[in-house]
């Protein structure tokens, strides 16, 4: 292979993009969190960035009438994706599993879901696009995993069917 060539591979294979690197100064507003007091539950989360400017998405989850889960979303302009096969997530978590969500599309109803379990420890979690399933208040959908060329939501939702409190840290999410 001649050398030119060999850099350009590299550089192709070496892209990334970030969706969102938070900062003490970032503009954290296109951030929301939606609870399932939207159903009637009584669960609360909250967002904001801390003293090292991570985003910090804390709360509790609280199973009564019929509750069990809070969730933070980031609504972004349409973002092309067809060049990239995974979203590397830099958190540290509280030990407890969560759900890494996109949308193609924010009209769609459903996600495209993965479930990832935090160490307690700052790591990064590499997810890769198209192992994320289709799924609609906790129903799989009978879609193919994730084949979209765009993104216009991401989201971190935690519902583990019991209640408890929760943080999760996050640093950076980047397309790779």
């Amino acid at each position: 292979m001649k050398p030119i060539a060999f850099f350009l591979l590299v550089m192709t294979m070496n892209t990334s993009t970030p969706i969102f690197d938070f900062t003490k100064n970032s503009n954290i507003s296109s951030w929301r969190i939606v609870d399932d007091v939207v159903m009637g539950g009584r669960s609360n989360g909250q967002f904001g960035l801390n003293s090292n400017g991570h985003g910090k998405f804390s709360g509790e989850v609280s199973l009564e009438n019929n509750g069990g889960f809070s969730s933070l979303r980031y609504d972004m302009e349409t973002l092309n994706v067809s060049s990239y096969t995974k979203v590397c997530i830099t958190l540290k978590g509280d030990g407890k599993p969560y759900q890494f969500r996109v949308k193609a599309n924010k009209n769609e109803r459903y996600s495209y879901i993965k479930t990832f379990k935090t160490s307690g420890t700052w790591e990064t979690i590499s997810i890769n696009l198209n192992e994320m399933y289709p799924a609609f208040r906790g129903r799989i959908l009978n879609y193919p995993n994730f084949n979209k060329t765009t993104i216009e939501e991401i989201a971190f939702l935690i519902g583990n069917k019991k209640a408890e409190k929760f943080e999760l840290l996050i640093d950076s999410i980047v397309l790779k």
